[in-house]
């Protein structure tokens, strides 16, 4: 399967796929036994407008059961679609489709909902720095469980970009680790010291914190929270030197204004928090046309 887009190791997948179905077959799906063990084919409906994300999941699923299911796929990963597209179409053994179903379409329908709805953000924040670039939208840490790679992906297919993976990649000075380090100016330093390869990322909470992290030097300043006179004031003091981030209260409704102001990135939790699942169905038989 191919794709335009960087999709996690084939590991990361194959676990992530071992874990959903062990939780759903468990000691064996007792319905689908019931099934004479044919030939059969079968169709993947998306009922509502979306981006199409989750494909090397889907894929690994039913291959997981049935290594010879035969999918094509009318739809590449990334396509924007609207209500009532057929996106594939299957054919393997009815009980490793139905057993397959429900994992493979949860893997689907919940990065195809990441991805529809970074989108949108990236839709709503385009066109407001001409002609420098649009404001990045980041994803946050705040992902599912055992799923970040594959949301992170997901974000990536809507347009957004990753901030960071883990606690691992970057040092992102916050509230608290400037508290114990004694001022924001100690903080950096121990943080240059300790990890001078890492990237550095300071949040500030006053115009006075920000003008001490232009003057010590990071990779990217974090204004939370600031109104937006605060905001446009922060921009104009940054002067392009570092990025500035936004995060906190962001959402769609305003999400354009804070990118006017001049920004550079726009962090939102909700791109993976608050996930709205796609509406999909998969059914045995052709699709009528």
């Amino acid at each position: 399967m191919s794709t335009r887009f960087e999709a996690p190791p084939t590991t990361v997948i194959e676990s992530d796929v071992a874990r959903a179905l062990a939780e759903d077959l468990g000691s064996g799906d007792v319905t689908a036994s019931l099934l004479p063990d044919a030939p059969d084919i079968a169709y993947l409906l998306c009922k509502e407008d979306a981006v199409v994300c989750g494909r090397p999941w889907f894929d690994a699923c039913h291959r997981a059961l049935d290594p010879d299911v035969r999918i094509d796929w009318r739809v590449a990963e990334g396509d924007r679609v609207g209500k009532g597209t057929v996106l594939a179409t299957l054919e393997g053994h009815t009980r490793a489709l139905v057993s397959a179903e429900r994992a493979a379409l949860n893997f689907l329908q919940t990065l195809s909902g990441t991805a529809t709805t970074t989108a949108a953000y990236v839709d709503a924040v385009r066109g407001t720095r001409v002609p420098a670039p649009d404001p990045q939208i980041l994803d946050t840490r705040k992902t599912i469980p055992g799923l970040r790679l594959a949301q992170k992906y997901a974000v990536r297919v809507g347009g957004g970009v990753n901030h960071r993976i883990g606690l691992f990649d970057a040092v992102m000075l916050k509230e608290n680790h400037i508290r114990v380090a004694g001022s924001l100016q100690a903080a950096i330093h121990a943080a240059r010291a300790m990890h001078p390869a890492l990237p550095l990322i300071v949040e500030v909470e006053t115009l006075e914190q920000l003008d001490e992290a232009l003057q010590a030097g990071c990779e990217r300043i974090l204004i939370d929270d600031f109104d937006a006179a605060t905001r446009r004031e922060a921009v104009r003091r940054a002067a392009g030197r570092i990025p500035l981030e936004v995060s906190g209260g962001v959402d769609l409704d305003t999400v354009r204004a804070v990118a006017a102001d001049g920004v550079d990135c726009i962090s939102i939790g909700g791109l993976t928090k608050h996930v709205h699942a796609i509406d999909l169905s998969m059914k045995l038989g052709r699709p009528a046309g």
